[in-house]
């Protein structure tokens, strides 16, 4: 069963390597397993909580008569062997993460003395967290709902500014506080329909339909908003795909490794030098790109080349950005169509470069000028790239969906909703509607994990993903 037992649970809370480390024990028992290992001024159980205690972890002496005086330690001490002096930290239930009692000790960061110390804390009566256990606990305690219960492994994965925004504003509940306020609209919709319901015989409306349809069309509208705010979400949390095309000697390969500032791929007089995909990551003002080095467009009988450009011409139908690099050299003044299937969503920016060396060349307005050799031009590329992306509204706090399993949930709660005016529109009885509007709300409640059973599949499949510690 997914759902967590009242084992008392322990783990690292920290990543190994560091100076320091922290090791989280957590449910009915916490404080008295702890207090078979540590010695401070007094025992933690009879500690307050949110205090935090200086003592020693030890190994207890074996006096042979009962389980609990020895350790696992193949050979047990005789007198009490003490491991490391640690910080410990209280919580009671049910403030705590968990909600639970909860002990947080704080060691050195040597992999001998965490093992040592789980080693004992586990020979003392708790069993190692299985991934995301304790965080499972705090769903279930309440102290977070099923989006938020993920925007913490989301918290923990951000490379980015922008990632770390988008889960530390779904972990706080701005994301679950707009979920709410639809799912309390429809549910006072379904309140009005199922009270016709219990006036059938009466032939009464208690919902206006006009007034229902406008209703129902507002939540529409805002589902739909989520949904389109995940190809934006899901691109700031995996890094925005960019990919940069041209003619053959355009300068592609420079240009990315003058974004890059370091000399990444194979700068060549040679036409063609690039034939495989090079992929790399910039992180600009908070935001991450990973930016493509394609093979140069062109029709060509080496059969490599045509290999790269095939997949160059992948790499654009999965691009959110594509930089088309143009040659000065070649520029007539007039910017040439793309020789490429823009995807929907896309958006194109056309670069021309080495313009250095040639300083008379009128450039058009929507055309960015540069020189990838020299770095002329390069702040406003940067610059129009982030406008493209259009971030701020992410760091003011907008509700964005990065996750896909929202997503989902979304698209069903607008094709349920869809069927729910199909239903208005054709007159049908207040129950047929009333079940498509309930369908939504399940939809809805999926996310959350708020006024719906989710079965123990979702639930592994959700928390399995965590590290241990969390």
């Amino acid at each position: 069963m997914i759902r967590p037992d009242h084992d008392t649970i322990v783990a690292p809370a920290t990543a190994s390597g560091g100076a320091i480390a922290v090791i989280r024990i957590s449910g009915d028992e916490a404080l008295t397993i702890c207090d078979r290992i540590f010695r401070g001024r007094t025992p933690l159980a009879e500690a307050a909580g949110y205090t935090v205690h200086y003592g020693r972890i030890v190994e207890p002496a074996c006096s042979g008569t009962s389980p609990d005086s020895c350790s696992t330690a193949p050979e047990p001490p005789t007198e009490e062997r003490t491991v490391d002096d640690v910080l410990a930290t209280v919580f009671r239930a049910p403030h705590s993460y968990t909600g639970e009692n909860s002990v947080e000790l704080s060691c050195h960061g040597s992999s001998y003395i965490v093992s040592e110390i789980l080693r004992l804390l586990l020979a003392a009566g708790a069993r190692m967290a299985t991934p995301g256990e304790f965080t499972l606990r705090a769903y279930f305690a309440g102290k977070l709902d099923l989006s938020q219960a993920e925007a913490v492994a989301d918290l923990i994965a951000s490379s980015s500014r922008a990632a770390h925004a988008l889960a530390s504003n779904q972990m706080r509940g701005g994301y679950s506080a707009a979920l709410d306020a639809l799912r309390d609209r429809l549910l006072h919709l379904t309140s009005l329909l199922e009270l016709e319901l219990d006036f059938s015989e009466e032939d009464v409306e208690f919902a206006d339909r006009q007034a229902l349809q406008e209703t129902m069309e507002r939540i529409d509208a805002e589902i739909e908003r989520l949904r389109d705010s995940f190809t934006l979400g899901n691109a700031l949390k995996e890094g925005i795909p960019v990919a940069i095309v041209g003619a053959p000697n355009a300068g592609k390969s420079t240009l990315l490794n003058r974004l890059l500032n370091e000399e990444r791929a194979i700068v060549s007089d040679i036409a063609g030098t690039t034939r495989d995909i090079i992929e790399e990551t910039v992180n600009l003002d908070g935001i991450r790109f990973r930016f493509v080095d394609t093979a140069g467009i062109r029709t060509t009988d080496d059969r490599l080349e045509r290999m790269g450009i095939q997949r160059t011409l992948q790499r654009i139908a999965q691009a959110r950005i594509v930089i088309r690099l143009l040659d000065a050299a070649a520029f007539t003044g007039t910017v040439p169509p793309p020789d490429f299937d823009l995807p929907e969503g896309c958006t194109l920016l056309t670069v021309l470069n080495k313009t250095d060396l040639y300083p008379s060349l009128v450039i058009p307005q929507d055309v960015i000028g540069l020189s990838a050799r020299n770095g002329d031009g390069i702040d406003a590329l940067r610059r129009a790239l982030l406008q493209t992306i259009g971030a701020d509204s992410l760091y003011q706090g907008e509700t964005i969906v990065s996750n896909g399993r929202h997503f989902e949930a979304l698209s069903g709660a607008h094709d349920a909703l869809s069927r729910a005016l199909a239903a208005l529109h054709s007159g049908l009885p207040a129950d047929l509607l009333s079940e498509d509007i309930q369908q939504v709300i399940r939809f809805i409640g999926e996310i959350t994990g708020r006024g719906v059973i989710l079965s123990d599949e979702i639930l592994g499949n959700i928390f399995s993903k965590f590290c241990i510690g969390k």
